[in-house]
């Protein structure tokens, strides 16, 4: 195989009426059915005018149609542009006049926003609704669908086609645009493959417009198993399409994870059949870690990745010892050690490897990563030295175990001194008080920056300033501590589920 066009026909060949995709509560469609769907709607949008490499829009909640319009670009050689749907209308302008699409899929609730956008944008031909109702100058998804070719497109993508666009979640500033080629997600289907079991079914609770939409769901197709589609996360909503569909493998980032234990029914789901969770973003505290094994079983396992790397490192479900020595609990803040797929190092600013314990920037020769999207300055700042510069700073100790220390441009330096916001992140994630936290630099006159904290309680829990300060006082240096701690209901976050730091540095900041 050689491209994602000929896996989705090798599983309907192989695997005609194994389930391939189902919304939860919804549609389920065979491999057989996926392929014959995907195949219409690729002859649709040809009817339409579109031709190898052309961009296809797509602003939508999580979906079936969602993925039959992946498939559609993975059979032809399209572009998906996946869009944020929780984007404002300006930035929602930015991305259509970055991907440039000729055709727009959308959800009929995004309908008021688009439709205000059109007028500047008269290089978009057609725009289709992928749900009721329909606006009248949008085609309806099924309308669309039912006047394709059953044979599809006269043409099948190749190789070297780029088949999906993703956005970064805009972590340093506005989103850089990510083309990932047939051959890219093709190996990334590989190795996710790799990371599974066999026989998956696998729960898409994540937004299907972000990386980590498609990364699993493509390593399930790989092995010819199931993927179900939840619209949205929702944490009793979850544990019983865990129990109904008897899911295998999901994704579920530190708040999900606590967000699931706190139902108050949850010892009542049969959650038997999940045998793998892969977690990302950041790392699982450990008493919520520990609460997590208890409940789950040993199913947990950590990822790092991103929009460039795809899958860049991996801490294993058997190196997840909360339990263990001294040396295996100070692991569990590790993201596990490089992929043998990838080359990965970490590197000093003479791009030269740095001593264990020593920190440097995340660099890697990725999989996928083969530019940005209309931005060859950024590219060229990336790729300095043949390595993709990640951004993230982090060591590796004696054994090759990573350990993330922060975003460069998140480091605190105050007095001279760099201080790395997860250390501070990490010590308050030890009272028992604090469900989650912030840390940021804030202008100060003496020190430059000085270290700013914002903290969400648990539930029942009260904590002051001081007492949160002082805690902190006995985990890590005086000076690495938190100058000021401002309490708040709930952290800002990304589509991709990070803590929007830029957000809160522009709303702290002043």
């Amino acid at each position: 195989m050689k491209t994602i066009s000929d896996l989705i026909e090798r599983n309907a060949l192989c695997y005609p009426d194994k389930c391939a995709v189902a919304l939860d509560g919804g549609r389920r469609l065979s491999y057989r059915e996926f392929a014959q769907r995907v195949r219409l709607l690729a002859s649709a949008l040809y009817k339409l005018g579109l031709r190898q490499q052309d961009r296809v829009g797509c602003l939508s909640m999580n979906s079936l149609e969602y993925v039959e319009l992946y498939g559609a670009c993975e059979w032809a050689g399209y572009i998906a542009a996946a869009y944020n749907f929780r984007s404002a209308a300006p930035e929602v302008a930015f991305l259509l006049a970055d991907s440039q699409p000729k055709v727009v899929f959308f959800e009929s609730q995004y309908a008021p926003m688009l439709a205000a956008l059109r007028a500047d944008f008269p290089e978009i031909q057609h725009y289709v609704c992928m749900d009721a109702p329909a606006p009248q100058w949008a085609i309806s998804f099924e309308d669309l669908v039912a006047g394709g070719d059953p044979q599809g497109p006269p043409f099948r993508a190749q190789p070297q086609d780029y088949t999906y666009l993703f956005y970064t979640s805009g972590t340093t500033g506005r989103p850089k645009g990510v083309p990932w080629s047939q051959r890219g997600a093709l190996d990334v289907a590989r190795l996710c493959g790799r990371l599974f079991d066999t026989d998956i079914t696998y729960l898409q609770t994540t937004p299907l417009f972000h990386t980590g939409g498609k990364t699993n769901p493509l390593g399930a197709m790989w092995l010819a198993g199931t993927t179900i589609v939840q619209r949205r996360f929702d944490p009793a909503g979850f544990l019983k399409v865990v129990e109904h569909e008897r899911v295998t493998d999901t994704f579920m980032v530190a708040q999900m994870i606590q967000a699931v234990l706190d139902v108050p029914a949850f010892p009542r789901y049969d959650l038997s059949s999940l045998r793998g969770v892969v977690s990302a973003a950041a790392p699982i505290p450990l008493p919520l870690l520990r609460r997590a094994l208890e409940a789950f079983g040993p199913a947990f396992y950590m990822q790092y990745g991103s929009t460039e790397g795809a899958c860049i490192s991996q801490l294993s479900r058997h190196e997840l010892r909360p339990d263990g020595s001294t040396r295996e609990v100070e692991r569990l803040r590790s993201v596990g050690h490089f992929l043998p797929e990838l080359e990965g190092a970490i590197l000093n600013e003479e791009l030269e490897p740095c001593a264990a314990g020593v920190v440097g920037e995340v660099c890697l020769k990725s999989i996928v990563f083969e530019g940005y999207w209309n931005n060859t300055i950024a590219t060229l700042e990336a790729t300095r030295g043949g390595w993709f510069h990640s951004g993230d700073l982090g060591y590796a100790d004696d054994e090759g175990f990573i350990f993330l220390v922060d975003r460069i441009k998140d480091m605190i330096i105050s007095g001279g001194e760099n201080i790395y916001s997860r250390e501070v992140e990490e010590a308050l994630a030890l009272h028992a008080g604090v469900l989650e936290t912030a840390v940021i630099g804030v202008p100060d006159e003496k020190w430059g920056e000085a270290v700013k904290a914002l903290v969400v309680l648990r539930s029942g829990h009260a904590a002051t300033e001081g007492e949160l300060i002082e805690h902190c006082r006995s985990q890590i240096a005086r000076y690495k501590c938190p100058r000021s701690i401002a309490f708040v209901e709930a952290l800002p976050r990304l589509g991709t589920g990070k803590i929007d730091k830029v957000g809160i540095r522009r709303q702290h900041s002043a």
